[in-house]
């Protein structure tokens, strides 16, 4: 007996011993090429879930210690920061966002801010001023939920083209709602889609008319590509010097601007083949910054066997880029009057939304998304459309049991019906939300849904987690700034611009936020073995804060600022 007793003591403490000698410092033959010291660093490790110091050697986070302990693995050429008492934590991973969209969206009229429909139109007569006749003026980030006042006349708070077409009336002029589902034109834009009264709105689209019949210049959803196929078109007159110059101008603004608001990795929420062969480039050549995850935007014809298998990309470039997804859009968003319910909206009776692409589209590609070991991530807003997914889901997953570990996804997953919240978790299906969304578009949901539907199945984060489903957070920008703070103040407050907080029983804690922002997002793109932690042996993804956010007062996390990011132990952006 004593035998037995003194095995199972001796079995114990090796591997107390070996747990040791893994993930707390010891004196180092090697040491490191970075060491951050002085600062609380929140690794999301379990094992040791907050330190002063850690050690990098080859990209990957080879110690966490205290200040006295990380002093052996300094040598004569490790770079050493002070963190001065700041935050630390694992790289911030925005789930979904639109990479080349960030880059667009600094080449054209800023929108997100403006009051009113005239300080639009004031911004696009300046910009005439340096265009020449013929050249587009583009535009996005407007949301006419968010003016000071409505537009006269106008059809569902949406204003006519008139005052847009006189201050420019030789140079086309299209403006896209924050969202992304609508655009605002004006008549030249119109001419040149071939746009009339007789035109007719594509399935799946809307164009909006005077009570004449008269198109006022916004097109809502599908019904967009009337006027983006002229836009297109326009494009053809550039040299091809030109369109590969804007193209990797697009990347680069984008990958500055993720990398500047504490980004290290993302999910890229929808990219054309030949936009993946441009970022194949830039991560072949070394010129990526932060970790790209891709989900394919083709068509089904174009989703064949030889396609999927040439563009399936696992951690190419050094884990910059990694191609394993396909996006599909059921419906439209909510600002719009785009996304898909059961029951019509209550501030536009005649409608329920519209269906983007056939449900029959989206199953055929289920199947081939299931068959070829693609991960699927639908765009899903209001609860028909998730409803829908969440069909077409468990019929998939019914017909090929074999087939585990799928981590299919919902983009967005807003507006749910109560009777499916609890199906997420039973199916395994990842949640993909964004934060920031609630708080953002929360004064006019009332609106749209009314209180019931409001408080029975928006942005229910804490129901959708009591169900044991995963939620991944983000932006979507550049619907919203790619700043993920904002996105966890959001996250942890629910606190609307009005100060009124959107039914506040569903906030999530700070560590579920930060989770979320993190080795959830890591997760949610088959990463965790390697991203989302501050672990031994993971990627050296950091982002350094000048507030904790995970104590300090709520309304100080939006004061908070990054003052480094780094990836794979490099720094890839400095305040200082």
């Amino acid at each position: 007996m004593f035998k037995k007793l003194y095995s199972r003591i001796m079995v114990f403490l090796l591997v107390v011993f070996a747990a040791g000698s893994f993930f707390s410092c010891s004196p180092q033959t090697e040491t490191a090429d970075l060491v951050l010291r002085n600062g609380k660093i929140v690794t999301l490790d379990d094992t040791q879930p907050e330190v002063t110091a850690l050690a990098v050697r080859d990209g990957k986070v080879m110690a966490l210690c205290d200040n006295e302990e990380i002093e052996s693995y300094i040598g004569d050429s490790t770079e050493v920061i002070d963190l001065e008492g700041k935050l630390a934590v694992p790289g911030f991973i925005d789930s979904h966002l639109h990479f080349t969209g960030i880059g667009q969206a600094a080449l054209s009229l800023n929108l997100m801010h403006v009051k009113n429909w005239q300080e639009i139109v004031s911004m696009v007569e300046e910009a005439v001023k340096d265009k020449e006749p013929g050249e587009w003026i583009l535009g996005r980030g407007w949301h006419q939920e968010k003016w000071d006042d409505v537009p006269q006349p106008n059809v569902d708070g949406l204003p006519y083209h008139d005052d847009l077409s006189r201050v420019s009336p030789d140079n086309p002029v299209m403006l896209t709602h924050a969202s992304g589902h609508s655009c605002l034109v004006n008549a030249k834009a119109m001419e040149l889609g071939g746009v009339t009264k007789e035109t007719t709105a594509p399935e799946g689209g809307e164009i909006v008319r005077d009570p004449e019949g008269n198109p006022i210049g916004v097109f809502r959803e599908t019904a967009q590509g009337l006027v983006r196929r002229a836009y297109s078109t326009s494009l053809k007159n550039r040299t091809p010097e030109q369109e590969e110059e804007e193209r990797r101008k697009v990347v680069e603004m984008a990958d500055k601007e993720c990398l500047s608001k504490g980004i290290t990795s993302l999910y890229d929420a929808s990219s054309s083949f030949s936009t993946i062969d441009l970022f194949k480039e830039f991560a072949d050549q070394g010129k990526l910054g932060v970790r790209l995850n891709v989900m394919i935007s083709e068509g089904n014809e174009r989703l064949t066997k030889e396609n999927l298998s040439e563009y399936r990309l696992l951690g190419a470039g050094d884990h910059h880029l990694t191609v394993r997804a396909i996006k599909r859009f059921m419906d439209g968003a909510l600002g719009s009057h785009g996304a898909w319910f059961l029951e019509p909206y209550k501030d536009l009776p005649s409608s329920t939304g519209l269906n983007t692409t056939p449900v029959e589209v989206i199953q055929e590609t289920a199947r081939i998304a299931i068959e070829n070991g693609f991960q699927l991530c639908i765009h899903a807003i209001g609860d028909r459309a998730n409803r829908e997914v969440l069909d077409i889901y468990e019929e998939a997953f019914k017909a090929h049991p074999d087939k585990i570990d799928l981590r299919w996804r919902v983009e967005h997953a807003q507006h749910l019906n109560p009777q499916d919240i609890p199906r997420f978790g039973k199916l395994g299906v990842i949640a993909s939300m964004q934060a920031v969304h609630c708080t953002s578009d929360g004064p006019w949901v009332y609106k749209r849904l009314g209180e019931e539907r409001a408080e029975q199945g928006a942005y229910v984060w804490r129901k959708l987690m009591e169900t044991g489903t995963l939620i991944c957070n983000g932006t979507d920008a550049p619907v919203e700034d790619v700043d993920p703070i904002p996105c966890f103040y959001a996250a942890v407050t629910r606190k609307m611009s009005n100060g009124e907080l959107f039914y506040p029983e569903q906030k999530m804690t700070r560590e579920e936020a930060l989770r979320s922002y993190t080795i959830n997002g890591a997760y949610a793109c088959f990463q965790e073995d390697i991203l989302g932690s501050l672990s031994p042996g993971k990627l050296a993804d950091i982002t350094v804060l000048s507030k904790d956010i995970m104590t300090v007062p709520e309304e100080e996390i939006l004061d908070a600022e990054v003052l480094y990011t780094l990836v794979g132990g490099k720094v890839l952006y400095s305040k200082k």
